[in-house]
C-alpha cells in the first residue's frame, strides 16, 4: 500500500481543546446568548474561521463543549438491575449536572424547538445503554412488555428535576427512590389468580 502524503499544514488539534474550554468558561460566566463563535475565538486566541471549520455552527460547538463525546454516559451492564441503574443515575446526573452543561442546555432545547430540523435530541444520548442494562437484567425481572424508551424518557424527566431544581435534592435519599420508581415501571405484574 502506497504512503499518502497530506498536502497542507497538519490541523493544530491544540484548537479543539482550546475552543472547546473557552465556549465552556464563557457559557458559566455570560450564559448561552453570549457564547457566540467569535466570542469563543477571542477567548481560544483563534480565528473564528479555525471554528467553523471544525464545527458547522455555534450549537454544534457549544453542544460538543457542554457534552463532551469524550465523556459519553457508558455504563456497562453487569446484570444486577439495581445497581446498573444507580451507576446508570449517578453518571447521567455527573454528565448534566456540570456548570456549562447546566447553562446550555435549556438554550440547545430552545434552539432544537424553533429549528426546522427534525433532530430534537441533544448529542448526548444515553437510550443505547439503558436499553443495554433492561436487556442484562436477570429473566423475569423486566416487563417485555413494557417499552424501555418510555421508561428512560421518564427517568430523563426525574433526572433533569434533580438537575435543575437543587431543592428537589434535599428529600431523603432522591437517588433511591428515583431507581425504586424505575423498577416498579420495569417489573412485570403478578399473574392474577
Amino acid at each position: 500500500m502506497a504512503n499518502v502524503q497530506q498536502v497542507g499544514r497538519p490541523r493544530d488539534t491544540t484548537i479543539d481543546e482550546k475552543a472547546l474550554a473557552a465556549a465552556r468558561a464563557l457559557l458559566v460566566e455570560r450564559g448561552f446568548d453570549a457564547t457566540t463563535v467569535q466570542a469563543i475565538a477571542e477567548r481560544a486566541g483563534v480565528h473564528s474561521s479555525a471554528l467553523y471549520r471544525r464545527w458547522p455552527s455555534r450549537i454544534e460547538l457549544i453542544e460538543d463543549a457542554a457534552f463532551p463525546a469524550a465523556r459519553p454516559v457508558d455504563i456497562a451492564p453487569t446484570g444486577d438491575l439495581r445497581r446498573d441503574l444507580r451507576r446508570f443515575v449517578r453518571a447521567y446526573l455527573a454528565a448534566f449536572g456540570e456548570p456549562a452543561a447546566r447553562v446550555a442546555a435549556p438554550g440547545l432545547l430552545a434552539h432544537r424547538r424553533s429549528s426546522d430540523k427534525p433532530e430534537v435530541y441533544l448529542r448526548v444520548s444515553a437510550r443505547p445503554q439503558f436499553h443495554a442494562i433492561l436487556a442484562a437484567a436477570p429473566p423475569e425481572s423486566v416487563d417485555p412488555s413494557v417499552d424501555p424508551d418510555d421508561v428512560f424518557d421518564m427517568l430523563l424527566g426525574a433526572i433533569w428535576t434533580r438537575v435543575v431544581l437543587v431543592a428537589v435534592t434535599t428529600r431523603n435519599r432522591p437517588l433511591e427512590r428515583t431507581i425504586d420508581m424505575v423498577l416498579r415501571m420495569v417489573r412485570p405484574y403478578p399473574p392474577r389468580g
